[in-house]
Order: structure tokens, then C-alpha cells, then sequence
């Protein structure tokens, strides 16, 4: 069942996060959806995000991917995390001329206060253009709904 996230930040002052705030006039501005267990955005490349003429900058296909896999912190495993590790390999250009992309991420394992996270970039095409293996250390949920803000539940966090 695809169920559309809600940014439980958006009420913060001074929320700027370059990947998901809307405030930020030049970040990414991503939204995402849940389907299973799979966190989804789409996400319109611009010239402003280019390294070479018309190709993607591959750090912001790593950024790109990095801010899904927080979501994947947050939405599936209800909690809040922070990035010990990550592992991108790039495999195709991602042509800003070819329009949207997207991005899925999903749980691949997690034990004791450590997730594992594998996030895909694809283009227009449906062709996998990038990937990524993230770490991530995750705070109890008493410590993320004080100090980061998470939903308390389901309800806070999607939308119905």
C-alpha cells in the first residue's frame, strides 16, 4: 500500500535542511512516499546540480540518496539516525536534460542501534544509474521524538 510521508518537520523554525525542507531556496526540496517497506521520492535535476554539461553531479546523487535513507529511518523504523557510513557506486550518467529520476530505499538489515540501508537511483528510463549502501546509527525512539522531533505515530507521519 503506497502511503504519502509527511515532513513532521515543516513546523521548526529555521528548518533548512538542504534535502527535504521546502524553505531551503536551493536544496533538493524532495517528498516521499511509502510502498511496503520501500521509501520513494522523484526528484527533477536542474542545470544548478550539474558537475560536467548536463550530467548529474555525482555528490548530489550521493545527497540525493543519503536524505532517502534518512527517510527510511524515519518512516520505516520510526526513529531518528544520523550517516556512519556510506558506499555510492556511480554506473551511468544521469542526464539532466532526461528529466525526472527516482530514488528507492529499503531496510536491509538492522541490529541492535545499527541500520543498513540500500538506496537506487534510476532515470526517466527506468535504467539504475547509481546506488548506495548506507549505515546508519539510530537513537532509541523516546531520545528521537524528544530531540529530533518524530512522530509520536502512524498518524503524525502519513498521510491518509
Amino acid at each position: 500500500m503506497m502511503r504519502k510521508i509527511k515532513n513532521p518537520f515543516l513546523q521548526l523554525k529555521n528548518y533548512h535542511c538542504f534535502g527535504c525542507s521546502p524553505n531551503n531556496p536551493i536544496g533538493l526540496k524532495l517528498n516521499f512516499t511509502l510502498d511496503d517497506n520501500t521509501v520513494i521520492a522523484t526528484w527533477q535535476p536542474s542545470h544548478n546540480y550539474e558537475g560536467w554539461q548536463n550530467i548529474l553531479h555525482g555528490g548530489i546523487q550521493a545527497t540525493l540518496m543519503d536524505e532517502i535513507a534518512s527517510w527510511v529511518v524515519f518512516s520505516v523504523l520510526k526513529t531518528a539516525g544520523f550517516t556512519v557510513k556510506m558506499n555510492i557506486s556511480l554506473y551511468k550518467n544521469v542526464l539532466i536534460t532526461d528529466g525526472t529520476i527516482t530514488l528507492k530505499a529499503k531496510l536491509k538489515s538492522q541490529k541492535l542501534r545499527v541500520a543498513d540501508i540500500e538506496v537506487q537511483l534510476f532515470n526517466r528510463k527506468n535504467e539504475l544509474c547509481s546506488e548506495g549502501n548506507f549505515v546508519y546509527y539510530i537513537y532509541p525512539k523516546n531520545i528521537a521524538i524528544e530531540r529530533f522531533h518524530i512522530p509520536k505515530n502512524d498518524e503524525e507521519l502519513f498521510e491518509i
